[in-house]
């Protein structure tokens, strides 16, 4: 490899811009040249300076974010042009939000922090450029108090003093938030009036959305309700409204009878709940709400992965002109995303170390037919009812009871490591209505008695929702979940099926290395290479990609089935050995790299299906890869299982009959396989070439160097 290039003295001062790619990735090499080592890659949607006269024979010097600096090809990239100011829409006027960044404060049950000073300090060490906190202060005509069982609960003008004085001595700020429900205008808008005249208290924001336990006072209650508080707080007072965006909702909201009272709009950007990516949630709610004419501040989803999220802020504030914004919600957050959160709006430079995906040292999954599950009755008749999901768990399922519970059931995991673990739910698509499941979580430590965390499992299907980030203690009996029908609702349904416990580390962690035969930098389990997924061990290692006598009948980018309904751009390889067509039935199906199983059941046309998160190529800031094995048979593995690199996982299939006896592989270096392990592009080149990689030329270029 030829030394590092450094950047041109006459490079001159470069411009911002968000990267545009025709693939999933691009290498930022040490030097102008394809001789020299790749030192970082960017990916679609990273924000960079780029400095077109560092050009040199079509190779280009760009620095930025959370990016490596280097040189890359320019003929491969192009630049969008930003906004180097926030938009100013219908209204000159500032708001608080201005330049902010915030984190949404829910409700103190459901995290570890047992005093307000002990939150404040965690932000403060975490996130010290999140300065505004919006805090729910009360849903419908009481208090939040009512709903939350903590020292941090909010009962009324005194609770919100206490938290004023205490934010402002961080200098920070408190902007109260609350659920209108239009029932009970005058208790409500009472509980809203004095929680928005106490000292200190900036605004207030109201969450309006379609749902059960929000706005149920129709379109003939908004101007009453409004019209109250406007008399109250006068029209200097700043209100927001925050809103599901999707343009199904719109109108269901009755936004004409809000406009008059509103100053902002909060958008709840949540791509992962919506099954959508940032860059289409986003472009989807600034198309369908500016029209309300308000400046709008989008609330981005803070357990969501780490390159979404940074896409997300970069989209929010340098696509759409977002001069603040804020992350749903404090305690939900991993360790490796702070730097996101804590970035400030419009501050070129600011966080600038590599962008690294989250490291789970550990991964436990438990569901009706694994141990640790149990479920049951109080009566001697009642029983759960079950069905099997397409995940390959069954689910079991329950009635919703206001009081006096009936079922139940609990997961216990096996804490072996004292340390932070994400605790998150998997909801299924169906028997999943309850808007209040409510997931009790034991022995975190430093926190007395039981944390409370509700969720509202009927917004989500078939995927997984973090409860928390939580700290546990090497001991028995730590970080069990308890779940029961009482959700205080009627006629509803709620589900009890997998619960998934993971271990965060970061390289900062001072932790002895775990394993001897595990490949460990920093003791951040890393991918040491990628090999065929088919062969034996000795063709596997050897020098041909495909080992001799298997095909690839369908390589990666070809299209096929052309002129039918089926017509698709292949994302992988199919892979066949001999010459009939049932020669390769029941040959092994083995791991490509070292990683962590996230699916293994049956997908309708795939037949089963096996997808493995890859541990990052090499070191810890590496490609975080996807694998999936289609068509398979006799799967091996389960979700949650470690598996290495050639580690036999099933054996090639025929997709129950339906297909020739083959293996569908392929390569995805973005999270989408873990969400939709049934995603198929279909038709769409560009969304296949940024989620997919062509998997020979992949491999061919990250071989062990063992």
């Amino acid at each position: 490899m030829s030394n590092p290039v450094p950047k041109p003295d006459r490079a001159g001062l470069g411009f911002t811009g968000i990267v545009q790619l025709r693939s999933a990735y691009l290498n930022v090499r040490e030097g102008p040249g394809l001789d020299h080592a790749v030192r970082g890659r960017l990916r679609p949607l990273d924000l960079v300076r780029y400095f077109p006269d560092s050009l040199q024979q079509d190779w280009l010097w760009v620095e930025g974010v959370a990016i490596p600096h280097g040189w890359v090809h320019s003929k491969l990239i192009a630049f969008e042009e930003v906004n180097h100011q926030p938009r100013n829409l219908q209204t000159p006027l500032p708001t608080p939000y201005d330049g902010n960044v915030a984190y949404w404060y829910w409700k103190g049950s459901n995290l570890p922090e047992n005093s307000l000073k002990q939150l404040l300090a965690n932000i403060e060490r975490h996130t010290p450029n999140v300065r505004h906190l919006f805090v729910k202060t009360s849903d419908g005509s009481h208090w939040m108090g009512k709903y939350d069982y903590s020292d941090l609960a909010i009962h009324g003008p005194e609770s919100i003093d206490r938290w004023v004085a205490t934010l402002t001595q961080q200098k920070m700020e408190f902007h109260a938030w609350c659920v209108p429900r239009g029932l009970e205008i005058e208790a409500e808008t009472k509980l809203i009036i004095e929680a928005c005249r106490r000292p200190g208290v900036k605004s207030m924001i109201l969450d309006v959305e379609p749902y059960t336990h929000y706005w149920q006072g129709g379109k003939e209650n908004v101007r009453p309700f409004m019209l109250r508080l406007r008399k109250a707080l006068g029209a200097e007072f700043h209100i927001g409204m925050s809103v599901d965006p999707r343009p199904h909702h719109y109108r269901s909201i009755f936004p004409d009878e809000w406009f008059p009272f509103i100053d902002s709009i909060h958008p709840q950007v949540y791509w992962q709940i919506f099954r959508d990516t940032p860059e289409d949630a986003l472009s989807s709610c600034y198309k369908v709400w500016e029209r309300f004419g308000r400046p709008i501040f989008p609330v981005l989803q803070a357990d969501a992965s780490a390159f979404t999220m940074k896409e997300a802020y970069t989209l929010a504030t340098y696509r759409h002109g977002a001069s603040g914004l804020s992350w749903w919600r404090y305690g939900v957050a991993k360790p490796n995303v702070y730097a996101i959160i804590d970035r400030r709006v419009f501050t070129e430079g600011a966080n600038e170390e590599p962008l690294e995906d989250a490291y789970f040292v550990e991964e436990q999954i438990i569901h009706p037919e694994s141990a640790g599950y149990e479920s049951g009755s109080f009566t001697e008749n009642a029983e759960l009812r079950s069905y099997l999901s397409q995940w390959g768990w069954r689910v079991e399922y329950a009635t919703t009871r206001k009081t006096g519970s009936i079922h139940w059931a609990q997961w216990r995991p096996k804490i072996k490591h004292a340390g932070e673990y994400e605790i998150a739910a998997f909801i299924p698509t169906r028997h999943a209505s309850t808007v209040q499941a409510r997931y009790l979580i034991r022995g975190v430590e430093h926190s007395d008695g039981e944390l409370l965390v509700d969720l509202d499992q009927s917004k989500l299907r078939n995927q997984w929702q973090s409860l928390g980030v939580f700290p546990f203690a090497a001991k028995a009996g730590v970080g069990s979940v308890f779940l029961s029908d009482v959700t205080g609702e009627e006629k509803k349904e709620i589900a009890f099926t997998a619960m998934r416990w993971r271990r965060l580390i970061d390289e900062k962690t001072n932790e002895k290395q775990e394993t001897e035969d595990e490949d460990t930098v920093n003791h951040i389990r890393v991918a040491d290479g990628f090999d065929s997924p088919v062969g034996s061990g000795e063709e596997r290692r050897g020098s041909r990609l495909w080992p001799r006598g298997w095909l690839d009948a369908s390589p990666f980018g070809k299209m096929y089935f052309v002129g039918t309904p089926r017509e698709a751009f292949h994302t992988g390889a199919d892979l066949n050995w001999g010459r009939g067509a049932e020669d390769d039935l029941g040959q092994l199906v083995h791991s490509c790299a070292h990683g962590v199983v996230t699916y293994a059941a049956s997908i309708p046309v795939f037949g089963n299906v096996i997808v493995i998160r890859h541990d990052p190529l090499s070191q810890p800031s590496g490609l975080v890869m996807y694998s999936r094995y289609a068509h398979v048979q006799r799967m091996r593995v389960q979700v949650g299982q470690r598996v290495r690199r050639g580690d036999a996982i099933a054996e090639i299939g025929n997709a129950f009959g339906t297909v020739p006896a083959h293996l569908h592989f392929d390569l995805s270096p973005t999270d989408r396989l873990e969400t939709r392990p049934d995603d198929w592009p279909g038709r769409n080149k560009d969304r296949l070439l940024r989620d997919y990689v062509d998997p020979k030329a992949f491999i061919a270029d990250h071989r062990p160097r063992k």
